[in-house]
């Protein structure tokens, strides 16, 4: 929680940074969204878990775009002479679009999960639902209210200061004459990773494959991070894999459920696994514990839940695609937003699959990985969306090469791009740091991520756009 607090208190300070006077606005909107949220999942009766944490993380990321999106909108309304309040009018005119497109694609997403969808997918899905109707409320009407009532109050309203007015707004990259590169080096990065698949494979958790659970009872109160490091140095597989296991505190604090895939897959390895639980208990804590039970565990995750996560997102793939052939009148885009959101995943379990057991913290595919790779799906069809909606916004009105066209869109939402990631992004990685060793890989994973979302939609989803249009 404290870590969470600290990412949230970043992005209210670089907001009021970057924006000023509407950054307040926007945290304003921000909080009470927070409040909504909550409030909504305590009518529910909702656990929080982690896959409901990765939803909120999203709809966090979703909330700070669709402020910045319109901020922008306002900044470049008022670059071309107009007053205030007529800036304020068009510059939420102009982002409505964008908002709309990007949140509809999430929310078919999440509408699609929470029906298929069971276990952990269900509870993503629940809150990002909720998150994206909670935020889309505040980020349009509440920081509207707020700007209306300054300025009927004769009150100042800035959107920028002498540091960040004139940020990104030289910028002329050439993001479509590059793209080949792009395209071989994404290429190379997926074959290495698929190679790795079937060589190495992934590390899959206790979820996936099942383990030994121990209650374990010790004099002093544990501290569950540290016990988990400590057994991670003695459960060590045969190519020198630590095999970190999941510690929870069970009961009273001085009592924990340690949970363990090490050597599953030798059942008669019961004696074996137990030695080397207590050589590692006994260098914790001075050795004072006391095994009080332990049973072999099968996997939690069933074979009905993995099949209904993988058709549930097919199934959301296939909609998205067809609503942005609705939208976009052109196939084209549709297909670069889904090749992305492949192209996104696969280097995700690409990474998962060559880093197990290299990075110092743990790379488990577990329930909890299922959400963050709903999360990348979440943020990448955000981001490629709202580029394609400046992309066709550019296309309509622009003259000249197309390759030029899109260049310059592009170029026009670096700022809000590199903004909404950079505040996401930063959020993630104080919970990464300050989170304990449960959350870091799943935090590693969303990192990942919106790095990876953030690429594919600039360099990925819009040259794919661009080789399959007939050009005039």
């Amino acid at each position: 929680y404290k870590s969470f607090l600290i990412a949230l208190g970043f992005i209210l300070i670089y907001m009021i940074f970057y924006y000023m006077h509407a950054g307040v606005a926007s945290n304003i909107a921000l909080l009470i969204n927070m409040f909504f949220i909550f409030g909504a999942l305590s009518g529910l009766g909702g656990v929080l878990t982690l896959p409901g944490i990765a939803g909120i993380v999203l709809t966090i990321g979703m909330s700070v775009d669709a402020n910045v999106l319109i901020y922008e909108r306002i900044r470049e309304e008022i670059t071309q002479g107009k007053g205030l309040t007529l800036a304020i009018r068009d510059g939420y005119m102009q982002a409505y679009s964008s908002i709309i497109d990007a949140n509809i694609t999430t929310l078919l997403t999440g509408v699609v999960l929470f029906y298929f969808g069971s276990g952990p997918i269900k509870g993503f899905a629940t809150t990002l639902i909720i998150g994206i109707l909670t935020s889309l409320f505040c980020a349009i009407f509440v920081t509207r209210i707020i700007f209306e009532s300054r300025i009927n109050s004769k009150r100042k309203v800035t959107f920028s200061n002498f540091i960040t007015n004139n940020a990104f707004k030289k910028l002329n990259i050439a993001f479509l004459s590059n793209r080949k590169r792009y395209y071989i080096l994404s290429g190379l990065i997926i074959i290495i990773g698929i190679f790795s698949l079937f060589t190495k494979g992934l590390n899959q958790g206790v979820d996936f494959q099942g383990g030994r659970t121990y209650i374990v009872r010790f004099e002093k109160p544990v501290v569950t991070s540290e016990l988990r490091n400590n057994l991670g140095e003695y459960f060590v597989a045969a190519n020198n894999l630590k095999m970190y296991p999941e510690v929870k505190t069970f009961g009273s604090t001085n009592q924990v459920k340690i949970t363990t895939n090490y050597l599953i897959n030798d059942l008669e390895a019961d004696e074996l696994v137990e030695e080397q639980l207590n050589i590692g208990l006994s260098s914790f804590d001075n050795g004072s514990y006391k095994i009080m039970s332990s049973q072999l565990v099968g996997p939690t995750i069933a074979d009905d839940i993995k099949s209904s996560a993988f058709w549930s997102i097919l199934f959301s793939l296939f909609l998205i695609f067809m609503y942005i052939l609705i939208r976009f009148k052109k196939w084209q885009y549709s297909l670069g937003a889904v090749i992305a959101v492949f192209h996104d995943v696969l280097i995700l379990l690409s990474i998962f699959s060559l880093f197990y057991g290299v990075l110092p913290f743990s790379l488990e595919i577990d329930q909890a990985f299922i959400a963050a790779v709903l999360t990348v799906i979440g943020y990448s069809l955000n981001d490629t969306v709202v580029v394609f909606d400046r992309i066709r916004e550019y296309m309509a009105v622009k003259v000249g090469e197309p390759i030029d066209v899109i260049n310059k869109a592009l170029n026009s939402t670096l700022s809000r791009t590199i903004n909404t990631s950079l505040t996401t992004f930063f959020v993630l990685f104080v919970i990464f740091l300050f989170g304990g060793e449960m959350v870091r890989g799943f935090m590693f994973a969303i990192m990942i991520g919106v790095i990876v979302g953030t690429y594919s939609s600039l360099f990925i989803a819009s040259p794919i756009m661009f080789d399959t249009s007939k050009t005039k």
